[in-house]
């Protein structure tokens, strides 16, 4: 036997690192720790997907609006988007402060996903809070423009929501019955519309015949991108169908020509308050129109 075969085995030092810890493999706990930024962003991205079906899954007709605005949104998504908060707030603490440093640039996309969606929801609710919660606007208060029998059988079929006549109280009318603004409940449809949208003004003719004039409300009804646009026959009013981008809610457009003006007026099937949407598009259909009768 050799000299060397009788020195003592020398023990081998596992390799060191650039900070002076020990390179060895990461244990359960790291392994873990460093796992919780990717988890956090999965759980975010998830979160969002749910907001998307709870969004597009009415307009493709996977789910009916209420489950998705409802459940999916008002009731489930602020938990959703709390627990994906807190989560992300956790992977990112982990993984900046522990050493070795984890991904927390994933973290920080985590958090900002549920915070963005947060943020919308915020948006939405200060939208509903500004404007009257009515779903019926008009250029003509006393005597607003009304649906062919064709439209109205449709809204009936689909139990939409009922065309409420413009001089009645809200608190007579059982949509709004329950409200708790007594004030709110003491004015009509017309009250309301000339107080919140007082620039919805009828359109002046002038000198333009009825066939320059039909041709404008038709053109400009498909420019903003109302749907299913027709002129009723034997009437002197034009009909259009408005789907909102989220969820798919339909409104039903009408323009009636008489007496030397248009007169628009906007609907909505469904849901108590528009959040101003029928007030803007009548007005985007009015300036439309006017464009089309000045040129």
């Amino acid at each position: 036997m050799s000299d060397v075969d009788n020195q003592p085995e020398t023990p081998v030092e596992p390799a060191a690192t650039a900070d002076n810890t020990p390179a060895a493999t990461d244990t359960p706990k790291r392994v873990w720790r460093k796992s919780l930024p990717k988890w956090s962003l999965w759980l975010s991205l998830g979160v969002l997907a749910w907001f998307g079906l709870a969004a597009f899954g009415p307009k493709i007709g996977i789910i009916p609006w209420q489950t998705g605005l409802g459940f999916m949104i008002r009731d489930a998504g602020i938990i959703l988007i709390a627990v994906a908060v807190l989560f992300s707030i956790v992977a990112f603490l982990f993984a900046f402060f522990k050493s070795p440093r984890g991904p927390w640039w994933k973290a920080v996309i985590a958090f900002l996903i549920p915070i963005f969606l947060f943020l919308g929801l915020m948006t939405l609710r200060a939208q509903a809070e500004a404007v009257p919660p009515i779903h019926d606007v008009a250029t003509d208060l006393r005597n607003p423009p009304t649906y062919s029998a064709e439209t109205m059988a449709l809204r009936t079929e689909l139990e939409a929501n009922p065309i409420n006549d413009y001089g009645t109280p809200l608190g007579q009318l059982p949509m709004w019955a329950g409200s708790q603004d007594e004030a709110l409940k003491a004015k009509n449809h017309a009250d309301i519309i000339s107080e919140a949208y007082p620039d919805l003004q009828p359109i002046i003719i002038g000198n333009a015949s009825d066939d320059q004039v039909f041709d404008a409300i038709v053109a400009a009804m498909g420019e903003i991108g109302l749907q299913d646009v027709r002129r009723v026959e034997g009437s002197n009013t034009v009909e259009g169908v408005a789907e909102t981008f989220a969820f798919g809610f339909k409104d039903d457009v009408v323009a009636r020509v008489e007496d030397g003006q248009i007169d628009i007026r906007s609907v909505s099937r469904v849901g108590v308050s528009d959040l101003g949407y029928n007030a803007d598009r009548v007005e985007d259909l009015r300036e439309a129109i006017v464009d089309r009768l000045d040129n």
